[in-house]
């Protein structure tokens, strides 16, 4: 179809048994490039009819790759990977276009995704068993793990490859099939790797991916043949996803929302501290489950560090992502009405709003007949309380609001208290204060003068508390574990010239 200010809007599509399938609900949704209001491509939204043929393909497709040597499905993620580094500038391009982050925190995002991949490379050393010889008297044991069947992948809108990275490399390395289920916001990436998974050599319908809303993820929470479901969003919806899908008997982990406190001890370096707050609090526009958005400023130092804080917020240069700059706009229209909705609570509040990204000038051009991108510039708020909106809610925008504490043990308190627990930072130059740190405070992923303390591939990833359902973390050890099962096989080859009947219990000796 062709808009009426002339631009072409592709259609979408799904993309199911090795192939692009168009969609025939006959319900649609709109994809935008957050920096111009442009409308870019419709995307079908699939009826559960369609969602359950995706999962019949990864069905059909499963006992034919569970049976796949090792070798056989290295060699297919070798390939991947190496499609993968050649063309990953493209895969950061295709997210800017549709999430708006800036160039360069794209093509981080893809590498770090990539990560996930070289990980799952080592699958025959990651799935090999034990074995236990003569463990009783003739009698040997061994264990294996094996894949669980189809899984499906829910993935959020904030980082279109590196979230799906996370899981479905482990899953197909493990021998499952795979329905990835995109935000439907940002749609192209997860098709843009079904088609790299087909020029690997991966077997129709071994991946698989379904556009859609409520209504395919509630068909993929439901459907018999599912057998787990890996999730990444909001906390409500984690709490959904987990409720609904382990009531059918599926596995699921479900990583839900955040609140990431940075403390500052009066003994840090402040100008690192500064620069590390406005890089965490402010990349990707604050879209990040791992963002800083509670600075936790302990004794004397706010006045100071809030200086720093705003100088460098100041001179960020916020608008489209492909000009260079150094933050771009909110995903959708409603993000940023939502992000500056909190900010105007925060100043109502009490709040000092020291740096106002709602008066903030952008670097960018609007599309014609439209009002714009959707941007917000770096907001920094200064004595917020623990009772004010800004500091309770998960606000998702480029909002850094300052909580003042005498005490090392008052932001301990403050943190342990929050319902969240997935990241936190400590900056401090001693090396006691973080010791006791990290073991006292409540969270899963801790940073000592790191301020986005995202575990390397072969650590796993996820919090505590409101931030995780389910009991499994994604990727690393966890996640192999996550989309495997474990068997353990005892094996005894009598003896020809021992026999006889023995009805007690057997006992090893």
């Amino acid at each position: 179809m062709t808009s009426t200010s002339g631009p072409v809007v592709r259609t979408l599509h799904h993309w199911v048994g090795g192939k692009p399938v168009e969609g025939v609900s006959d319900r649609f949704s709109e994809v935008t490039d957050p920096a111009t209001g442009a409308v870019t491509a419709r995307l079908p939204l699939a009826s559960a009819q369609e969602t359950a043929a995706a999962v019949a393909a990864a069905t059909a497709a499963f006992p034919a790759w569970r049976d796949t040597s090792l070798t056989r499905r290295t060699q297919v993620l070798f390939r991947f990977r190496e499609l993968l580094n050649d063309r990953a500038p493209e895969l950061a391009a295709l997210i800017t276009a549709e999430h708006g982050k800036v160039l360069t925190d794209a093509a981080g995002e893809v590498a770090r995704g990539q990560e996930v991949v070289e990980f799952a490379c080592g699958a025959p050393h990651l799935l090999k068993g034990s074995a236990t010889e003569n463990a009783s008297t003739g009698v040997d044991v061994h264990s294996i793990r094996q894949p669980l069947g189809p899984v499906a992948i829910i993935t959020p809108f904030n980082f279109p490859a590196m979230v799906p990275l996370w899981f479905f490399p482990l899953a197909i390395a493990a021998g499952n099939t795979v329905i990835v289920k995109p935000s439907e916001k940002v749609p192209s990436a997860a098709l843009w790797l079904a088609e790299l998974w087909a020029e690997a050599g991966l077997p129709d319908g071994v991946f698989n991916v379904v556009n859609g809303d409520h209504t395919a993820v509630d068909t993929l929470l439901t459907h018999p043949d599912v057998t787990a479901v890996s999730f990444v969003g909001s906390t409500p919806v984690a709490r959904h996803i987990h409720t609904t899908a382990t009531t059918h008997g599926k596995r699921v982990q479900a990583l839900g929302g955040a609140k990431n406190h940075m403390v500052v001890l009066p003994d840090a370096d402040l100008d690192h501290a500064a620069d590390q707050a406005v890089n965490a609090g402010f990349g990707s526009a604050g879209e990040r489950c791992m963002a800083v958005s509670a600075l936790i400023a302990v004794g004397g130092i706010a006045d100071t560090l809030v200086d720093k804080i705003a100088q460098r917020a100041r001179a960020l240069r916020t608008g489209d992502g492909r000009r260079s700059c150094d933050m771009g706009p909110l995903v959708t229209r409603a993000a940023q009405d939502r992000v500056t909705g909190y900010i105007d609570a925060g100043e109502h509040a009490g709040a000092t709003v020291v740096v106002d990204g709602r008066t903030a000038t952008f670097d960018a051009d609007p599309a014609p007949g439209t009002d714009g991108g959707f941007f917000v510039g770096p907001t920094l708020l200064d004595h917020v309380t623990t009772d004010m909106t800004v500091y309770t809610d998960e606000i998702f925008g480029p909002v850094l609001s300052v909580l003042r504490v005498d005490t090392y043990p008052e932001a301990v308190e403050l943190i342990n208290t929050n319902p969240y627990g997935n990241g936190t930072a400590l900056f401090t130059n001693s090396g006691a204060a973080a010791r006791r740190f990290q073991n006292e405070v409540e969270v899963g992923m801790i940073g000592i003068n790191v301020p986005v303390p995202v575990p390397m591939a072969y650590y796993s990833f996820g919090g505590w508390k409101n931030s995780l359902f389910g009991d499994t973390h994604a990727h690393g050890t966890e996640g192999i574990h996550f989309y495997t099962r474990g068997k353990v096989v005892t094996t005894r080859w009598p003896d020809p010239t021992h026999t006889g009947i023995d009805l007690g219990f057997p006992r090893n000796t």
